[in-house]
């Protein structure tokens, strides 16, 4: 998963960027609102985490823009403006969700993990298709009821297929989720990845639909 962080302080915008990375999800972090706005209008995210208090543009206004824009990316609003009229603004504008600072970073993590599961149309906290179940809170995955371990990468791509079975993912969208700007890409990162899953969960699991990209089939899906 991808995520967009847009924070001025360098103290939280560190901290938080170390945890997120540490998760697994892929975070490129802009400083103001200007340099938000120019970012949205060229690259997709699974969620954006804004504070409201930005130089050159305010957050609100960046939340404006992109309820305008029709992109229904969720946002989770993050910052130190605690006053309740503020909250309410920032939902009725589009937000989908709102933290205050100083917040647990636990609870950061589990906001945005309900955020991304809500985007993705389910409500179960643990993804079940095909014999293969993942848990993104403990990063548990069984084959049956047989745990198996995976690469970081390998379980980012295994959580964006299972999220959409029946969705064809190309490698180029693969690589916009699995990668920030900063990180290098391999020309066939993508392809190893896919190879590491088949071995490991079974050569079922996902296919290769030709000249387009990758998908996990719907076959029998339990929550």
């Amino acid at each position: 998963m991808r995520l967009l962080l847009i924070e001025d302080d360098l103290m939280i915008g560190e901290s938080v960027m170390d945890l997120l990375r540490a998760e697994g999800y892929a975070v490129d972090w802009v400083k103001d609102g200007e340099m938000a706005e120019h970012t949205l209008e060229s690259q997709s995210y699974d969620l954006i985490l804004l504070d409201l208090g930005l130089p050159k543009v305010d957050g609100l206004v960046v939340l404006r823009n992109l309820r305008a824009r029709k992109i229904r990316t969720p946002v989770l609003i993050a910052t130190a403006r605690d006053a309740l009229d503020l909250r309410v603004l920032g939902l009725n504008m589009g937000a989908d969700d709102y933290v205050v600072k100083p917040y647990e970073l636990a609870e950061l993590l589990a906001r945005i993990r309900a955020l991304i599961r809500r985007a993705s149309g389910r409500a179960e906290p643990v993804y079940e298709h095909m014999g293969v179940s993942i848990d993104p809170v403990t990063r548990e995955v069984l084959v049956g009821d047989q745990p198996v371990a995976l690469a970081a990468r390998e379980w980012a791509i295994l959580e964006l297929l299972l999220a959409r079975p029946g969705m064809v993912l190309s490698r180029k969208q693969l690589e916009e989720k699995l990668y920030s700007w900063k990180d290098e890409v391999s020309s066939n990162a993508v392809e190893v990845y896919i190879h590491g899953l088949r071995k490991k969960l079974g050569t079922h699991m996902i296919q290769n639909v030709r000249g387009v990209g990758y998908m996990v089939p719907r076959g029998t899906h339990a929550a």
